[in-house]
């Protein structure tokens, strides 16, 4: 059974730091992209950061500069810190592991997401 664990949410306040972890099972890891994904009230679920089997990464414009994705391929974790947080960080937190098959399918999974909110 394939599960992602979020972890790491909560009320942050402006300016401060959020990290969050997600714990996987049941895939080999290794073999997976991971991201974190976010949806905010009233938004569509958008991209904040990804990275690939070889740790290349890639990151929202909005969070360039602030957030930092990295895998831990023995823990089989991926994690993101958001630095200077904003209240308009504020979202659901998602993480997402893609496996891309021989023949080019995709086979993604998510986790159930974690709150962040931002606010004084």
């Amino acid at each position: 059974q394939v599960q992602l664990v979020e972890s790491g949410g909560g009320l942050v306040q402006p300016g401060g730091s959020v990290n969050l972890s997600c714990t996987t099972s049941g895939i080999i890891f290794r073999l997976y992209t991971m991201g974190w994904y976010r949806r905010a009230p009233g938004k569509e679920r958008e991209l904040v950061a990804s990275i690939t089997t070889g740790g290349s990464t890639n990151y929202a414009d909005s969070v360039k500069g602030r957030a930092t994705i990295s895998r831990d391929n023995a823990k089989d974790t991926v994690a993101l810190q958001m630095n200077t947080v904003k209240p308009e960080d504020t979202a659901v937190y998602y993480c997402n592991g893609v496996f891309r098959a021989a023949n080019g399918r995709d086979y993604p999974y998510w986790g159930q997401g974690t709150q962040v909110t931002v606010s004084s």
